[in-house]
């Protein structure tokens, strides 16, 4: 065999073992340290860029694999944001918090499996294109061995978004292009003639598809292909007895119900900090990752299910992302279709705390 093809036995032998209850753990780390340049003017989809540092911590770790029978007992764990710069002395901003570090393999092969969610990824990115050439150029791709790549869902290309940075990319692990943003599978409900693209300031949203240079427009647009994309399950929350929802797909547990008035960042923050619920404290604001995570970009207006979440609104709430190297600025998603961009701190925004089950 190849050593490609007996990685792949070993990977899949070890999954084998892990159902049989059978803990596998190897470790390796090694760490990197990158500054980037400052980018400005920008809009609310297109985040400033500015210098930020960090050291990203590399695990090697079995992947995941969620089908709707086991969705209840196994979790699809969301990468950090990467953000360690502090911007506040209010407790519970996201570099308060470091949950499941971003973690990269690159193979040599052109190809980088994310440790966290288990997906692999084209290192470096097809180049501009159009949609429709997009989606074909990533179900023709054999790279690194296999043939079975696609175009990201726009869930899986967020999780790659390294927030401390700008561009919000960990160029240790991919190549940084000229892409101003990278083309998702997803179509905006209701208007196939836009798309989800995550942008290289760190946001996401529902762009014309006519914007792309192939297209007559003047924006890069550009795919980054994944494969091994695990079959998740279409009904991932429970509703809880004590007014808390628990998604089985992330582990994390939210509050259920609407917070009865909107508030600034620093408000939001401590909001959660202090809320006791379901007889726990340890709440907190989610960041960025988190709060877009309960995305559904098959529904609009509100784009939460409100089967779970019967009083969701269609508006903004805070993230505790701070905008890097802005101390004005935070994420929020605008849960009217998921876009994910930024606001003013002082801007009142709707909150939903979250907790790590």
């Amino acid at each position: 065999m190849k050593p490609r093809q007996w990685a792949g036995a070993f990977l899949t032998l070890g999954l084998l073992l892990a159902l049989l209850g059978l803990l596998v753990g190897v470790e390796t780390m090694r760490s990197a340290e990158l500054r980037s340049p400052s980018a400005n003017n920008a809009s609310p989809v297109d985040a400033p860029g500015l210098a930020a540092t960090i050291t990203n911590t590399y695990v090697l770790s079995l992947p995941v694999i969620i089908d709707d029978t086991s969705a209840a007992s196994v979790t699809l764990q969301l990468p950090d944001t990467g953000q360690v710069s502090h911007y506040t002395p209010t407790v519970g901003e996201d570099a308060d918090y470091t949950l499941n570090p971003p973690t990269y393999t690159a193979h040599g092969d052109g190809t980088v499996t994310d440790e966290v969610t288990g997906l692999v990824w084209q290192q470096s990115d097809g180049g501009e294109m159009t949609f429709t050439d997009a989606v074909s150029y990533c179900v023709n791709l054999t790279m690194g061995g296999y043939s079975d790549w696609q175009l990201p869902a726009g869930a899986d290309l967020f999780t790659l978004v390294d927030l401390e940075r700008n561009p919000a990319l960990n160029t240790t692990a991919f190549t940084m292009t000229s892409a101003e943003y990278w083309w998702s599978a997803n179509e905006l409900v209701g208007d196939s003639t836009r798309a989800w693209v995550v942008n290289a300031g760190g946001g996401i949203g529902p762009h014309p598809k006519s914007e792309a240079l192939s297209a007559g427009g003047a924006k890069y647009l550009h795919p980054r292909c994944v494969r091994n994309v695990p079959t998740r399950a279409t009904n991932h929350f429970t509703a809880n007895t004590d007014a808390t929802v628990t998604d089985a797909m992330t582990g994390l547990v939210w509050q259920q119900a609407e917070v009865t008035t909107t508030m600034t960042w620093e408000a939001a923050l401590s909001y959660c900090e202090n809320l006791t619920l379901g007889s726990n404290t340890t709440w907190r604001l989610p960041n960025s990752k988190e709060l877009r995570s309960l995305n559904d970009e098959t529904l609009i207006n509100p784009s939460l299910d409100t089967t779970y979440f019967p009083g969701a609104q269609a508006t903004r709430y805070w993230s505790s992302t701070t905008l890097a190297g802005r101390t004005d600025a935070a994420w929020f998603t605008d849960f009217t279709s998921g876009l994910v961009s930024y606001n003013a701190k002082t801007s009142l925004l709707a909150v939903r705390c979250v907790r790590s089950s």
